[in-house]
Order: C-alpha cells, then sequence, then structure tokens
C-alpha cells in the first residue's frame, strides 16, 4: 500500500507544456504558504469570495494548512474539491482548483485559482484554466463549467474570456466583512473552449474510480 493508492487524487498530475499541475501534498504547502505570503494582490484589492489573505502574516500559515487538510477530509462523492499546486517552467506559480458539488448527476463545477503576484501578466493564469478545463472536459465528462471573478477583478474575467467562457449573469455576493460587489458568472462547454497546449495526463482511471465515474 502507498499513499496514492489510499489516495487517488495524490496521483492526478497534469502537464502542459512548460506548465505542471500537481497534487498539494503536505511536502509542497510550505512553499505555497511562503508564496502567498509573498504577494497575490494589491493590498486594497481582494479578488477572493472569503478573503483569507486578509489574514495577519502570523495567522495564515496555520489557516491554509487547516483549509488543504479541511479540503482532504471533507472528501466526499456528492461534493469535492481538486487543487493543484501549479508549477512553470519549474518554479511554483500559484494554484489551480475545480470543485462541485454532485458531479455524477450534474456534470459541471467551478475553477477556481490564484497567482502569486510577481508572475501576473505573464499568459500563466490562462494556461492554467486551459489546462484545467481540458482536463475536466476530456477526463471526467464534464459538461460544462462556471467561473466567477468580482466586476473590479479584469484579470480574472479576461482570463475567462480568452479561455472560452460567456457571460453567465451577475449578482451581488460579499467580499470584505459589511462589503459586497457584484460578481461576474461565467459559463463554459466543449464546444466554447479555446484550448492551449494539448494536456498529458497521469492517475485518471484510479482518480474515475475514486469519484464514481467509473465502477471499481
Amino acid at each position: 500500500m502507498d499513499l496514492i493508492t489510499a489516495w487517488p487524487p495524490f496521483g492526478v498530475r497534469i502537464e502542459a507544456g512548460p506548465l505542471v499541475l500537481r497534487p498539494i501534498d503536505d511536502e509542497v504547502m510550505p512553499r505555497l504558504i511562503e508564496l502567498a505570503l509573498d504577494g497575490i494582490h494589491a493590498p486594497e484589492a481582494m479578488p477572493f469570495a472569503f478573503p483569507w489573505t486578509d489574514a495577519p502574516p502570523a495567522e495564515l500559515p496555520t489557516n491554509y494548512v487547516q483549509y488543504i487538510w479541511g479540503v482532504r477530509a471533507n472528501w466526499k462523492r456528492e461534493k469535492w474539491n481538486l487543487e493543484f499546486a501549479v508549477e512553470h517552467a519549474g518554479e511554483l506559480v500559484g494554484v489551480q482548483a475545480f470543485f462541485t458539488s454532485d458531479f455524477l448527476v450534474t456534470r459541471t463545477g467551478e475553477t477556481g485559482s490564484w497567482l502569486s503576484r510577481r508572475y501576473h501578466g505573464q499568459g500563466i493564469g490562462t494556461a492554467m484554466r486551459q489546462a484545467i478545463c481540458a482536463f475536466v472536459f476530456d477526463h471526467l465528462d464534464a459538461e460544462e463549467i462556471t467561473s466567477a471573478a468580482y466586476a473590479d477583478n479584469p484579470a480574472s474575467n479576461a482570463v475567462s474570456r480568452k479561455v472560452g467562457y460567456q457571460p453567465n449573469g451577475t449578482f451581488r455576493k460579499t467580499r470584505r466583512p459589511g462589503e459586497w460587489h457584484a460578481s461576474q458568472e461565467w459559463l463554459l462547454t466543449p464546444e466554447s473552449l479555446v484550448r492551449g497546449v494539448p494536456i498529458r495526463v497521469d492517475g485518471v482511471p484510479a482518480f474515475r474510480r475514486f469519484i464514481g465515474l467509473d465502477a471499481d
């Protein structure tokens, strides 16, 4: 028995040219924490629905470790969150996720990500999204993928447009305590996906069985 056999999400790996989406294991977590502490966005901005980057630097490391461990502990076939540490040309740059509820019924879920501020504006965010969407459509049988970003987050909304998402309405969403802002919703189908570099994947058969797509 090894850890990947016990926990198949640890076996999933996606490669797309210089980009690698690898599992967030305990070895990479400290490096992700250092990356987050170095800065993801301007201090006055808040791109996240849950303002986790507002935590004091002394608290953020523990908060992040608890969050990642909680993702594993709370995983169910009815509701799960697949998160990857992203490397570009051998450098750790951020995180790309796909999270869903009732996937076996709905065949849909939402993408989410963060990218170290030092790597903004280089096309990496677009490539990350293209890779995860190609994986979910081609290897997990998804029929649509959603995303969302605050209206004052032009970078994230630009990525959605580049990848082929179509506008899917707006609604008010809370942000920092006592603050709301308009959230732009996006919808992507396999036909509208603007693909990037072809992906190569590992660990798919075991993961499909793990989430109930294929029989054990």
